[in-house]
């Protein structure tokens, strides 16, 4: 039966030590809620870190504590303080996360928290295999966690695999920054699924993807390797009717009457991590504005900030705090009177019932952070209006992940101090009717979106795209199906090799002059050719003259410019098209136009063809250009024999008798082969493919959809298995 294993850097479960003693504590967290709420009986197992490092135990502690988490579904792996110092504390807080969120100067790039980063996903990786089996989702969490979908799909290739980012994923600009950005970006690809809170981050990651590590999307959806991956936006949820009923529950009413000793007082509250992301201090000096220049509201309104404390350790939030309290005192000494203090200030976390408490007597929640990845308090906060007869009113950051889905709100620039000042005096001043009409779209629209929806949204997605990876995608042409075809060759006695040359026998380069056989193809094709057996047949949009340069020294068969000239393996050449090239007289001024409107283009120009090549121009401005180019001329060459076809990082227009489909039908067509094998790489080669007899060999090189029966990665994958034939 498949089960849910989920994995994150801290279980559910917090294990402490105190006098010797082992406690186990449960934390309610969003994620722990929402996989709680799931109706699908599926088993679940959670893995990840208990909250001990394993120098503060012992073997025996250890095994007591693997015992109880196991009987709470959950799996312990075990880091030593230096782990901790150095994943967590180094890499993940002071590289990944100021980096994430927009605080770039205060990222460190330190080889040491790299090194360890590897070295605990690594150790996540090889836990988690002992324990999952093919038929298991797997549901992988957060920044701490980057590279493990790509080592967990190295040793489990056909893995259901999610990934979920609960922080923003920033724009391309700052991505670059980060050294290992390359491997953090194919360690997040290794899922089937990448999920995140927010359209904004789904673009920033794909545009990332595209500029380093050049996989294009259509409509979210990339193929990485042999895998179709699609990248999507979950904007996490709350439990909402556990706040909208929560000034029912006894607990809740009692700190009510508690916090209502005033009722004059207009309360507004502000509930953060102390961390210098969520704006603490600028909305503090907003607060300070206001009561300057609206001495009316002095004894009349109260700011009441709950800081919860946050990585004490890292100086730059010891410096905050120190910070916050410093402006907080000041604020209070200005302008406190004996029977009023204009700021509350709690440096701890409250539990639910002083919480809810809190949401629900607020006139207004403050909550601007500078950067965040959702934002569930602000949610919280508006779930808890819905059955007030005064209702509060939310005044919100328009860089929380929370305000796409929060627009009836005050919505602001946190950056902007005079609209923040502004926004708190419009709150206070809104009438009741206004603030009910908004807080009433958005709890509908919260109340549809729970924790629950959000966590089967992810998971039902999941299944979605391992479904259609199945037919979407060609198969990969893996050890089993290489085996087959090598024994199939070594008892054929006629057998035809067809290849396409850039990208499939060669990598591609920026310039195609570089593209030449290096010695190890040479080899290849040396081997191959000097067997009496094999009919080599190389099948290129090269001109002929490069081509004979090249590998005309060998007794193979040249197909060149998709067919238009063709040589035999003894080297006589004939011509396959008549040139009828009065087109490009058309199509040439309309290239030059665009190489010149895009850096590192240029014309590459061909017996029967012009190719406009964009491999060395700005990724982004050559997949613009490219469309911009071919709208240009499809209406230009509606009355031309003539196609225009986009190619990698080309567009090419050529005579449309020429292709290679019908350029191998000479070869192909015929029944006296034992053995054939294709091989190809862009748009042209399926022309190939759809010549080719049922019973050959056909094999896709690169990501895309095919018709080809098989696919590999590179060219480098396709020279292993031509040498497990020759061998």
């Amino acid at each position: 039966m498949s089960r849910l294993i989920m994995i994150s850097n801290r279980l559910p479960v917090s294990v402490s030590k105190e006098n010797g003693e082992l406690s186990f504590h449960s934390s309610v967290g969003g994620v722990a809620t929402g996989i709680a709420s799931l109706e699908d009986p599926k088993e679940r197992l959670w893995m990840g870190w208990p909250g001990l490092a394993n120098d503060q135990i012992n073997k025996k502690e250890a095994e007591k504590i693997k015992k109880e988490l196991k009987s709470r579904g959950c799996i312990p792996l075990f880091l030593s303080e230096q782990d901790i110092e150095e994943f967590y504390a180094g890499f993940s807080n002071k590289t990944i996360w100021p980096l994430f969120h927009y605080f770039s100067t205060k990222s460190s790039f330190r080889d040491e928290y790299w090194n360890t980063y590897k070295q605990v996903n690594q150790a996540f990786c090889d836990e988690i295999v002992k324990h999952i089996t093919p038929e298991d989702q797997v549901w992988i969490h957060d920044y701490q966690l980057m590279l493990l979908p790509g080592m967990l799909r190295e040793k489990m290739p056909d893995a259901d695999i999610g990934f979920f980012l609960h922080i923003p994923f920033p724009t391309f600009e700052l991505i670059r920054h980060l050294p290992w950005r390359m491997e953090i970006l194919e360690g997040i690809l290794g899922a089937d699924l990448v999920g995140f809170h927010e359209y904004d981050y789904v673009r920033h990651f794909l545009s990332s993807v595209y500029r380093i590590a050049g996989h294009e999307h259509h409509l979210s959806e990339l193929v990485v390797g042999d895998r179709l991956v699609r990248v999507d936006a979950f904007p996490m949820g709350i439990d909402y009717y556990k706040y909208a009923n929560s000034f029912d529950l006894p607990e809740v009413k009692a700190q009510v009457n508690n916090y209502s000793t005033n009722k004059e007082l207009r309360l507004i509250i502000s509930v953060d991590r102390l961390d210098y992301t969520k704006g603490i201090l600028e909305r503090l000096l907003a607060y300070n504005t206001f009561l300057t220049e609206n001495p009316h509201y002095h004894g009349k309104v109260s700011l009441m900030i709950i800081a919860v404390p946050s990585r004490t350790k890292v100086d730059d939030y010891a410096e905050l705090r120190d910070q916050i309290e410093v402006t907080v005192g000041r604020i209070n000494g200005e302008f406190s009177t004996v029977n009023w203090i204009p700021i509350q200030y709690l440096y701890r976390s409250l539990p639910f019932d002083q919480l809810a408490a809190l949401y629900n007597i607020a006139d207004v929640a403050l909550i601007t952070p500078l950067r965040d990845g959702m934002n569930l308090v602000a949610k919280e906060f508006v779930a808890c209006q819905e059955h007030r007869e005064e209702q509060g009113i939310l005044i919100l950051s328009e860089m929380a992940g929370a305000a796409s889905e929060l627009g009836e709100s005050l919505v602001i620039n946190p950056f902007d101090h005079r609209k923040l000042v502004n926004a708190i005096k419009d709150a206070l001043e809104m009438p009741d009717k206004e603030r009910k009409r908004r807080n009433k779209l958005m709890q509908k629209r919260l109340s549809r979106y729970t924790v629950g929806h959000w966590a089967e949204d992810f998971l039902k997605r999941l299944k979605e795209i391992k479904n259609k990876q199945e037919y979407s995608v060609t198969r990969r042409f893996i050890r089993k199906h290489r085996a087959e075809a090598t024994l199939n060759y070594a008892t054929a006695e006629k057998r035809l090799l067809l290849f396409d040359y850039d990208g499939t026998l060669v990598p591609f380069f920026k310039l195609p002059e570089q593209a030449f056989p290096d010695e190890e193809i040479l080899g290849i094709l040396e081997k191959l050719t000097n067997d009496p057996r094999n009919q080599v047949v190389i099948i290129s949009g090269r001109d002929k003259d490069t081509l004979e340069k090249w590998v005309g020294h060998f007794p193979l068969a040249l197909v060149v410019e998709h067919g238009a000239y063709v040589r035999n393996e003894n080297g006589k050449w004939e011509t396959m098209v008549a040139p009828e090239n009065d087109w490009k007289k058309i199509v040439r001024p309309i290239f030059e136009l665009y190489v010149d409107r895009t850096p590192g283009s240029f014309i590459e120009e061909k017996v029967y063809s012009l190719v406009w090549h964009c491999r060395k121009s700005e990724p982004d401005l050559a997949k613009l250009r490219t469309q911009e180019v071919k709208n240009a001329l499809v209406d230009m060459t509606s009355n031309l024999n003539i196609g225009v076809f986009e190619g990698n990082k080309i567009v090419e227009v050529k005579d449309i008798g020429a292709n290679k489909g019908q350029s191998i039908i000479n070869w192909a067509g015929s029944d006296d082969w034992d053995f054939i094998f294709c091989a190809g790489d862009d748009y042209t080669d399926e022309d190939m493919f759809n010549a080719l007899p049922e019973k050959a060999i056909s094999c896709k090189i690169g990501m895309g959809p095919s018709n080809a029966v098989y696919r590999l990665d590179s060219p480098f994958e396709l020279r292993a298995f031509l040498k497990s034939l020759i061998e």
